[in-house]
């Protein structure tokens, strides 16, 4: 029976709303992948999934442990023994010896260089859970939370759908490396205070999705300066720690409050086993807080989205084991460093405009010069070709809302080697096809006039701070140094 207007009017506002964000064309190339998923011998001309964050280039290690360590599950005959206490469980506080294990590991994934006390996490459904029951705990519907673009764009339905918050977004732009700037934040905000939004807090992803940066210590400490000043929280999603594969080193939240006088009422902490081991199938979302009230009804409202306590007690014992988490971050940094090293050079030979990047499961390139138009409507045109032609699914920068147009993220993290080859040699065939129309276009109208396919050039060098990589204006290309 489909929803009538009658019927429709029987369910709730929540059910019926628009932001779960599902009508996003984020969502929409994974559908696309979902029709004609791609495969090496039964679909080799289906759609390759790279919409989807997810790492993948470790999962021999977690095997190996695994086969090693039959203990470690409730469902083996060394760890039956086990079953009934475990099955039993189901204390909000979580298991003591999995909430030290995260405790621990979470202090190893940032260098050793904080410590985290196991009674201040609460558990959660993954991320997505994790990001709701913080806007729970800290936000009214209607309020506002500053958010820096480009952004993730699953944030609208986990920070907003059912807690009916806003997200207000302050606008960055490669003019500077998509930096965030106190005058950024500073306008966004006054803009609200304009508009009776009340605004809440800040949240921000360090390591950037869909940027592949990490922000380094001035800016972080300009962050907490400014949410101090307005008496509003920081929400500082961590998911993407342990995804740092080159310089400069990962710095948290977590250890920059400890060098300067803030008010740790106000720092949240969200963090998940997703990325940094590749387990989201595991819903291991956790949300740190120095805020007392907070781990206090928190862990209340926790109860909702709890990690099965199956799921606890493996996991509790793969991370005491030191041995292993040592191994398995140097390895997987180093997977991923010469995962985006290939795609680096893949890109090159064709001079697409990729965003320099030290972290995370992905790309941020840019595409505009394959745009008619600098619009919205153009990005998504051509976003429409790559997955129904070239059978990519790549996210536009649209639905991360960029502030500029052209920016495409491309995930190469959840994909084997053969596959990455498949995939790149589909974007060289594309590009080496939309380059000969435009040199085409440009004999045709105006045959004395050389073409440039890069399209963007910089009128000054950039230095990021927070990348230390500089982008040369005599170069169609953007090279670490």
């Amino acid at each position: 029976m489909g929803l009538g207007s009658k019927s429709f009017q029987l369910l709730s506002k929540i059910a019926t709303n628009d932001q779960h964000g599902e009508n996003s064309p984020y969502f929409d190339g994974w559908k696309a992948y979902e029709k004609n998923p791609f495969h090496p011998t039964k679909n080799p001309h289906g759609v390759i999934q790279m919409g989807l964050a997810e790492n993948q280039l470790c999962f021999d290690l977690i095997e190996e442990w695994i086969k090693n360590n039959p203990k470690a599950s409730i469902c083996t005959p060394e760890g039956m023994h086990n079953f009934r206490d475990i099955a039993n469980f189901q204390d909000y506080h979580g298991l003591p010896e999995f909430t030290s294990a995260m405790a621990k590991f979470m202090s190893k994934v940032r260098g050793g260089r904080v410590r985290f006390d196991p009674n201040r996490i609460l558990m959660s459904g993954g991320a997505t859970g994790a990001n709701e029951l913080i806007m729970f705990c800290l936000a009214d519907p209607g309020d506002a939370f500053l958010v820096p673009t480009p952004y993730y764009p699953g944030f609208v339905r986990d920070l907003c759908w059912r807690t009916r918050v806003q997200l207000i977004p302050v606008h960055c732009d490669s003019s500077n490396n998509f930096k965030i700037t106190r005058e950024a934040l500073e306008v966004a905000y006054n803009k609200a205070q304009e508009d009776n939004i009340n605004i809440k807090g800040l949240i921000i992803t360090n390591p950037s999705n869909p940027l592949g940066t990490t922000l380094d210590k001035e800016t972080l400490r300009s962050l907490i300066s400014f949410i101090n000043e307005k008496t509003i929280h920081l929400v500082c999603d961590e998911i993407y720690a342990a995804t740092v594969f080159t310089s400069p080193t990962y710095v948290s939240v977590s250890e920059v409050i400890q060098e300067i006088n803030c008010n740790l009422d106000l720092i949240h902490i969200i963090y998940s086993l997703s990325k940094d081991l590749g387990f989201p199938g595991f819903r291991v979302g956790i949300v740190y807080s120095y805020n007392d009230q907070v781990v206090n009804c928190g862990r209340k409202m926790s109860s909702f989205g709890l990690v099965s306590s199956q799921t606890q007690h493996m996991l509790a014992s793969m991370l005491c084991d030191e041995k292993f988490v040592d191994k398995f971050l140097l390895e997987s940094s180093r997977r991923l460093f010469k995962r985006h090293e290939k795609f680096t050079k893949g890109l090159e030979e064709v001079e697409i405009i990729r965003f320099p990047s030290n972290a995370g499961l992905f790309y941020w390139m840019n595409l505009k010069s394959l745009l008619k138009e600098e619009t919205i409507e153009e990005e998504l045109k051509l976003w429409q070709v790559i997955i129904n032609e070239v059978k990519l699914n790549v996210s536009p920068g649209s639905s991360f809302n960029c502030s500029e147009v052209g920016w495409f993220r491309v995930c190469y993290a959840n994909i084997d080697d053969e596959t990455v080859e498949v995939a790149l040699k589909r974007i060289r065939e594309f590009i080496g096809k939309e380059t000969k129309k435009k040199i085409e276009q440009v004999k045709r109208w105006q045959p004395n006039l050389r073409l440039s396919f890069t399209s963007k050039r910089f009128d000054e060098t950039v230095l990021s701070p927070h990348n230390h990589i500089i982008i040369s204006p005599h170069s169609p290309l953007v090279r670490a140094t």
